[in-house]
């Protein structure tokens, strides 16, 4: 999933589903325990969202091939309607054997005892950490990371050297200078593009500040002088009208940055192809991207999707499934079907991903990537207290001090569970 806000389901709920998904499925779809090097035959129901759930029969097509006593089906789900599918499967029993599952769920659906952990003969060691650990609930794994994505900044060469810059911002201090001289000797409208109630663009900057915003014992800490660090350094860039105040509805941030009215932005690797189709020849060449600038750490945001079984799957068949889906070979070859980036580092090293500068770029951003913390109510507290009290002190003129309380205090109020 490319990371986004879906109304969670209330836990009380999802745990009493639990009891449901317990049971086992059809006949079909169930096959016993086992892990990924048992003898595997049967059928397999997968669902996925998106362009993967479009996609994914093609490297379905090839397992089968190689392994003609499984079947595959692949079912097409949409992320708008997905979290309330499965949790609605959940509550029938009638769960698919394998799932995408968006990284910021897997706390809450871990909670509900309907998936399986992930067995031992499935070698994650591979997979960058930040990708890990999205699927780590209460020390146990839970899912298999499929795919990742991760944020870099991408500025305006052009603008930058007619503001006297020739280098990207690798500190704090060097993204705000970088984003006054864009503005006022650049010619840009504005020095960059920060949305005033965006939590997946707050978190890198409490992160690279050395702060969290859960604690061990997993309650959510929003209050810290960290937090308000991150808060108070991504309000000057709005009090010092370096960024819109606030986002127009329908605005395109790519059409900004082609225009060269908002010079630089924080983005995944979707926009490089956005920006090549859109700016097409006349901007070749005027723009680049960056590793995350550094305060105590240059650390970024990591999303993208995990693969889980359910625990009525036919599971040497899914976890048969699950381990074609990580070999190398086969993350570059997805790579090239739906472009998205692999989970796996070895996979960077073939076809394309290894021989394109900026993709490698992200290669080495995701070395310094951290997923949100895996707790059951994260979205919930991200859309109603984080974005919320954001907005209030990024455009509204409260302070970073008052809003990272209410953030807390709003936080406090939902729960973490």
């Amino acid at each position: 999933m490319k990371t986004r806000i879906v109304q969670l389901a209330t836990l009380g709920a999802a745990l009493a589903f639990a009891l449901a998904a317990c049971g086992g499925g059809d006949d079909e779809a169930g096959g016993g325990g086992g892990e990924a090097g048992g003898e595997a035959s049967g059928s397999l129901t997968v669902w996925a969202m998106g362009t993967e759930g479009e996609k994914l029969s093609t490297l379905a097509k090839d397992f089968m091939q190689k392994n003609p006593g499984i079947t595959v089906k692949v079912t097409p789900i949409a992320w708008e309607v997905a979290h309330d599918k499965l949790i609605t499967s959940i509550a029938g029993g009638k769960t698919p054997d394998v799932s995408q599952m968006g990284t910021t769920w897997m706390g809450e659906f871990a909670k509900t005892g309907a998936l399986e952990e992930v067995p031992d003969d499935i070698d994650l060691s591979g997979t960058f950490e930040g990708a890990r650990n999205t699927a780590i609930v209460d020390g146990k794994t839970y899912g298999v990371p499929w795919y990742v994505e991760t944020r870099v900044l991408y500025y305006r060469k052009d603008i930058a050297e007619k503001a006297g810059i020739t280098d990207p911002p690798a500190t704090w201090d060097e993204l705000k200078a970088m984003a006054e001289a864009m503005k006022e000797k650049g010619g840009a409208k504005y020095g960059i593009a920060l949305a005033p109630n965006n939590w997946q663009e707050l978190l890198p900057f409490v992160w690279q500040k050395g702060g969290e915003v859960v604690d061990e014992n997993g309650q959510f800490t929003l209050d810290t002088p960290e937090v308000v660090d991150a808060l108070a350094y991504e309000k000057s860039f709005f009090d010092e009208g370096l960024t819109s105040p606030s986002v127009p509805e329908g605005f395109d941030v790519t059409q900004g940055f082609i225009a060269g009215t908002h010079p630089m932005f924080f983005s995944g690797p979707w926009h490089i192809g956005l920006i090549e189709e859109q700016g097409g020849a006349d901007l070749k060449g005027k723009w680049a991207i960056a590793p995350m600038p550094k305060e105590d750490s240059g650390t970024s945001f990591v999303g993208g999707s995990d693969l889980v079984v359910f625990k009525n799957a036919n599971k040497e068949a899914a976890w048969k499934f699950v381990d074609y889906l990580m070999d190398p070979a086969t993350q570059s070859k997805w790579y090239e079907t739906v472009s998205d980036l692999p989970a796996l580092e070895d996979a960077w090293d073939q076809g394309t991903l290894a021989n394109d500068d900026n993709l490698q770029i992200f290669r080495e951003q995701l070395k310094d990537a951290k997923s949100p913390p895996p707790t059951p109510k994260l979205e919930q507290v991200a859309a109603e207290a984080i974005n919320t009290e954001m907005e209030k002190a990024l455009s509204g003129g409260e302070s970073a001090e008052q809003a990272a309380k209410s953030m807390q205090e709003k936080a406090t109020s939902i729960g973490s569970e």
